[in-house]
């Protein structure tokens, strides 16, 4: 296969690997905002701490997402807004309170701070499950009916928890005492959601797509999906012991449960990407033949190459710049 067949798959993958990196890192602050702690004020400070540095910046990978799928693929970005146009308003809406929410809670001392959190909290899980409901609709095709609608709305259920679920490890990470122990409490609890909605979509998914269930059942194929659930299972076993133990002696591993998360989200993307290679859209168009033409393809091309590692670079360095324990939110 030559370059230029390659480069639809290129990007193909490079989209799929921006929202994979956009649900573990923005998928964390808006887990934080979710799990927002609504009686302490000094809990919600440090929670909002924690993610300071990092939030606005986590929103890049969704950005360079979006705009592979218009430039790259644009058929597939046409009928994605023309089939999820109300989703998406709520997504944004969604984001557009949390912005609004974090500046103002964070950097105006006024009596109105109570109702900027209630707000963060709201925009978090406004734009959680606005993305959940999205990934439902997505991996059916678009279909139209009830069926659909009920498993893109338990989608959006299971994405919500599993965001929670990493903003709870992040806070395990990120802080120590009381908060540490409060992150780990509803961080398991999200976690069992979370895996229950894993469970309940790998067996609704291949009852309503027939070539779903072709490629998960059908030998020899059905041999390379075994691995992913062993996988699973060990992670989020390995991750409710750790959480249900907090605290450790001088807060040894307490980078695990955020680890562990970030892999099951990392499986999960490859369990939809055995199942729908090479869709762009399942069941419904190819990568190939939605791609743009070759030479856009390589225009476009070298942008990515110059761009996407600036992005890692920079990404890394607000990360090694801001490790370590959350201090104290200061008001000034």
């Amino acid at each position: 296969m030559t370059f230029d067949e390659l480069l639809p798959y290129i990007f193909l993958f490079l989209m799929a690997l921006s929202v994979l990196i956009y649900a573990v890192l923005d998928g964390f602050d808006l887990g934080v905002g979710i799990l927002l702690h609504q009686t302490d004020e000094d809990f919600r400070n440090q929670m909002i701490a924690s993610i300071g540095p990092f939030w606005d910046a986590n929103e890049t990978w969704l950005v360079l997402a979006i705009g592979i799928l218009l430039i790259a693929f644009p058929e597939a970005h046409n009928i994605f807004l023309r089939e999820l146009y109300m989703p998406v308003l709520f997504l944004i809406i969604g984001l557009i309170i949390r912005g609004i929410a974090f500046d103002f809670r964070a950097k105006a001392v006024t009596k109105y701070k109570r109702l900027w959190d209630w707000l963060f909290q709201g925009g978090s899980i406004l734009a959680a499950a606005s993305q959940g409901f999205m990934m439902g609709s997505y991996v059916l095709g678009f279909e139209p009916g009830l069926n659909a609608f009920l498993f893109s709305c338990l989608s959006a259920i299971g994405v919500t928890a599993a965001y929670a679920y990493i903003g709870g490890a992040w806070l395990v990470l990120k802080t120590e005492g009381e908060l540490q122990k409060f992150a780990a409490k509803k961080a398991r609890v999200a976690g069992w959601i979370t895996a229950l909605g894993v469970v309940v979509i790998c067996l609704t998914n291949p009852m309503i797509n027939p070539d779903v269930a072709a490629r998960w059942f059908t030998l020899p194929a059905a041999i390379l999906i075994i691995p992913i659930p062993l996988m699973l299972f060990l992670l989020l076993y390995s991750t409710d012991y750790y959480l249900k133990n907090v605290p450790f002696k001088n807060d040894i591993g307490c980078w695990i449960p955020f680890a562990s998360v970030a892999g099951i989200f990392f499986l999960c993307l490859i369990g939809l990407a055995y199942s729908y290679y090479p869709y762009v859209i399942p069941n419904r168009l190819l990568a190939v033949d939605a791609a743009s033409s070759t030479a856009s393809l390589k225009f476009i091309f070298y942008g990515v190459a110059i761009v996407l590692p600036i992005i890692l670079i920079y990404t890394f360095l607000s990360y090694r710049l801001f490790k370590g324990k959350t201090t104290k939110l200061e008001y000034y």
